[in-house]
């Protein structure tokens, strides 16, 4: 475990640097778990100084060394929280316990590869008290809500601009595979009510509390989701019906735009980034032989020598399965390939703004590719690393991405 001075100081050494900027970690997928939590220090989510020390603690490639240092800092936070609230301080107590749900959601990603899994669930128990702890205390109340979806409900909250009553433009924000809601706070909710909209927010299957608590999954078919929610939003009279607008972050750039095929009361969509084909992103790392046994349907061989892959191998395997609910690699990896945008995109009506990072680590070169695909009214926005807004949803210019989206949809729902 690197600690102290002396770790730190071998860290720095080994870092490479990309656009000048020196790198946290070597490990692509570490660095921007790691961006990630820095990004939400943005909306107060975090303290730099304190991620920054985390580094330290952290050696490189032990997921279990991450996950202590994330969850002490997280219970330290936490602590804190609880302090401030019992001496009636509101203010600290909420930007602590957003500390804490930052901290504790980080923790996640690392345990899968951990020495205890099984932590998975209470941490993520943990995080989801801590969220629901802050929004409790925000200036205006948050109605947490249950949103009818089939013989079960998908738990959201709706955050108003303010308690007037007054009708407003709502947009709906939409998860991706992995993200939690304090992402969809520091990622749409803040800008939004800034700016006069109400905000919507939800779980959908394979997402958070739906997961976790429902055992619902992934589907390709994400109108069948969005649906019920504009449903939803459209019995509220603080509500206006003809401004309605959905973005979906990660993952989200998939659903977002295969909903708005559909489900036509949408005024505007945002996909970031842009993905036409999710399963893109799951094939480039097969081996040739497994990606010939998976197109041949050999389905024992290819589960055979999936889960026959080293540790850190089937931790991501893991992780990346557990949202859609299926045991086998192949029936996933199969489920997978039905998550595209062909034939699809070309229905879509609505005005469009479509991310396009600099150096986007999933679906590299998707944005253009939808951005082509639609025959609505569209908009491309390049994020650079001049800008310090490369990467997958921009993790370390939350501001600038704030900016240019409500930007356009405020000139798109003419407000």
């Amino acid at each position: 475990m690197a600690q102290g001075s002396q770790g730190g100081r071998q860290r720095s050494a080994d870092r490479r640097q990309v656009g000048g900027v020196p790198r946290f970690f070597k490990d692509t997928a570490w660095e921007f778990t790691f961006l990630i939590a820095l990004g939400k220090t943005y909306y107060m989510a975090g303290n730099p100084g304190k991620l920054f020390y985390l580094v330290g603690q952290i050696q490189e490639g032990d997921a279990e060394s991450a996950f202590r240092a994330f969850t002490s800092a997280a219970d330290e936070a936490r602590s804190l929280a609880d302090d401030s609230a019992r001496r009636g301080h509101r203010v600290s107590a909420r930007q602590a316990y957003l500390w804490a749900a930052n901290y504790y959601y980080t923790a996640t990603y690392f345990l899968d590869a951990s020495a205890d899994p099984s932590r998975f669930l209470p941490t993520w128990e943990t995080y989801h008290a801590c969220w629901e702890s802050a929004i409790a205390l925000f200036d205006t109340p948050v109605e947490a809500i249950n949103i009818p979806y089939g013989q079960a409900a998908l738990r959201g909250y709706f955050f108003r601009v303010d308690d007037s009553g007054r009708t407003r433009p709502l947009i709906i924000l939409s998860n991706g595979s992995d993200g939690s809601m304090l992402d969809m706070w520091v990622m749409g909710i803040a800008a939004g009510l800034a700016r006069g909209y109400h905000c919507l927010t939800f779980d959908g299957p394979g997402q958070g509390y739906a997961l976790w608590k429902h055992q619902l999954y992934f589907r390709p078919d994400w109108e069948q989701v969005i649906t019920p929610v504009v449903d939803y939003a459209l019995t509220r009279p603080e509500v206006d019906p003809q401004r309605i607008a959905l973005q979906g972050i990660s993952q989200g750039g998939y659903w977002v735009p295969r909903a708005v095929a559909f489900e036509r009361r949408i005024a505007a969509a945002i996909a970031d980034p842009g993905v036409v084909d999710v399963s893109t992103s799951w094939m480039a790392h097969l081996p040739p032989p497994l990606l010939e046994l998976l197109r041949a349907g050999k389905k024992a061989e290819f589960d055979q020598l999936m889960l026959q892959g080293a540790p850190a191998q089937m931790a991501t395997l893991r992780f990346r399965m557990r949202p859609y609910g299926l045991a086998s690699p192949y029936d996933t990896y199969k489920a997978v390939e039905a998550y595209h945008l062909r034939g699809v995109a070309d229905k879509i009506r609505c005005p469009m703004l479509i991310t396009d990072p600099e150096g986007e680590e999933f679906w590299p070169g998707q944005s253009q590719a939808l951005y082509d695909m639609l025959t609505s009214p569209k908009t491309l926005v390049r994020f650079t690393a001049v800008e310090g807004a490369d990467w997958h949803c921009e993790p370390k210019a939350l501001g600038l991405r704030d900016l240019r989206i409500f930007d356009w949809l405020d000139e798109t729902l003419h407000l």
